[in-house]
């Protein structure tokens, strides 16, 4: 048996256990399953023969061997289902998660999306003599989330509908766990609206914006909009984890729509697109309006050059030439896969996204026109769609061209679950959502409590499969007087 210095014959009888990740052992009371997350450090996940009801002092060692199979390893975690009534069973630890490979495992997205099918592990160490397990005091130990117990090990989460489906390698969530490739961050910069107003400039081909004031609001729009964006931020950062870098703007700045930056700058890991991104990279981009291009400001600009960006490739030298690239309003990405998405407009030229694509290291530039309700171009690319890990939404209704539709639908569905919205649903801002990374680590979709609304139940279960939440803030003055919604208003940083 392993005691605290384990002996060489027991090493490699546990190493089998290592190197087949999951397996299922057979006992007199049960068919039972012992998975190991690929390290000698790690503790072995395992069920016990019978129900525990709770964390125990001590364990025998006759109980961890019926479920770990002759080997004894020096720790174990017991998997326990907390949420499930008496008289239900176990769940086979085979259907809550797989290991992929060396420091990546695949995670059933029920644990997470939904808080009645959350698993807990109890921790044990094997005691000195090697006769018991005894509960480990560290904290940590007792009745810990299974994904939080597992992101501690230092396990890279893939959330996935089923563990146990055959084209689970395939899945663009497990591939980006194996590669260690991210298609959505922790951190972002946001610029609280201070100074925020109608802008007449952008209102020329933003269809999406509303000047008139509704009774009452007055003088005192700004202020509501800045109620709204504080219960945003609130959201984002007390409710989901993330992490904001906030500045605030002044009158004097002249820039009315600071508080969308993600169209002036974007970031860029070194390895997204399968690698095609060779060092990490900071974009800056060239902008319709003038008093968009003012939000360059100089001092944020110092700000982002402090997160160690080995390149700089600055596209706002087009400004001069009349031609433009609005960040990622016009670009769509699926930073995993190396596609990227363009809405063909006064505000994405076709060239500058062609030549984004190449020099960026992106595979595919998937590009096409849409229109919205009222039959005018759609502004930005990221009001009718948006990309995460595994689930895309899109309004495929407002591409007119069926050539073109059927090519953003293929490419879509190659490697994500489809969201498809209404022009409707588009004109709610259904399709302004953003994939961020919470505090564990785990994928969640931002958005406006006016797009939660609309989209359907169904359309909802279908991004649970893929995310741990749906979360989502009011910002209805915003949206309807700036004409951007909650991605808008999220620059990320990688």
């Amino acid at each position: 048996m392993l005691g605290h210095s384990s002996s060489l014959s027991s090493a490699h009888a546990l190493a089998a256990v290592w190197s087949c990740g999951l397996r299922a052992l057979s006992t007199s009371a049960a068919v039972l399953e012992a998975v190991s997350l690929g390290s000698p450090d790690s503790p072995l996940l395992v069920r016990l023969p019978s129900r525990p009801w709770g964390a125990v002092a001590s364990l025998s060692k006759s109980e961890v061997q019926k479920a770990s199979g002759s080997a004894l390893p020096n720790r174990i975690s017991v998997v326990r289902d907390c949420f499930s009534s008496f008289d239900q069973p176990q769940r086979p630890l085979g259907k809550l998660l797989r290991p992929l490979g060396p420091s990546s495992v695949a995670v059933a997205s029920a644990l997470v999306s939904h808080p009645e099918h959350r698993a807990v592990v109890d921790t044990y160490s094997l005691a000195p003599g090697g006769d018991r397990y005894d509960l480990e005091v560290a904290p940590g130990s007792v009745a810990t989330d299974l994904v939080s117990f597992l992101r501690a090990q230092k396990q890279r989460v893939s959330l996935v509908p089923d563990v146990t489906a055959a084209e689970l390698q395939a899945a663009t969530s497990v591939v980006a766990a194996k590669k260690g490739v991210r298609q959505s961050t922790n951190e972002v910069l946001m610029v609280a609206p201070t100074a925020f107003g109608f802008n007449e400039q952008a209102a020329q081909d933003n269809s999406f914006m509303h000047a008139a004031a509704k009774p009452g609001e007055g003088n005192d729009l700004t202020r509501q909009v800045l109620r709204e964006f504080a219960g945003l931020h609130h959201v984002l950062t007390q409710v989901a984890g993330v992490k904001v870098n906030l500045f605030e703007h002044n009158l004097s700045h002249g820039t009315p729509d600071a508080c969308f930056p993600n169209n002036w700058f974007s970031t860029h890991p070194a390895g997204e697109a399968a690698g095609g991104v060779k060092e990490a990279t900071l974009v800056f981009y060239p902008m319709k309006c003038p008093n968009r291009a003012a939000e360059r400001r100089e001092d944020i600009k110092k700000v982002l050059a402090t997160k160690g960006y080995g390149r700089v490739y600055d596209m706002s030298v087009e400004e001069a030439n009349k031609k433009y690239f609005e960040g990622t309003g016009v670009l769509v990405i699926d930073r995993v896969n190396g596609v990227v998405y363009v809405d063909i407009s006064e505000r994405a030229d076709r060239s500058l996204a062609e030549e984004w694509t190449q020099k960026m290291g992106y595979k595919e530039l998937v590009a096409f026109r849409s229109t919205d309700l009222r039959g005018k171009s759609v502004y930005h690319t990221n009001v009718m769609m948006a990309v995460g890990t595994g689930v895309a939404i899109v309004c495929a209704d407002s591409v007119k061209d069926a050539k073109e539709r059927q090519h953003l639908l293929s490419s879509l569905r190659r490697t994500h679950e489809v969201v498809e919205i209404s022009l409707a649903q588009m004109d709610a801002l259904c399709g302004n959502a953003l994939e961020l990374e919470d505090a564990r680590g785990l994928p969640v979709m931002a958005m406006s409590t006016q797009a939660y609304n609309a989209f359907t139940e169904e359309q909802r279960r279908v991004m649970r499969r893929h995310v741990a939440d749906l979360v989502h803030a009011p910002i209805d003055t915003l949206e309807r007087v700036g004409g951007g919604g909650v991605r808008c208003t999220l620059a990320e940083i990688f």
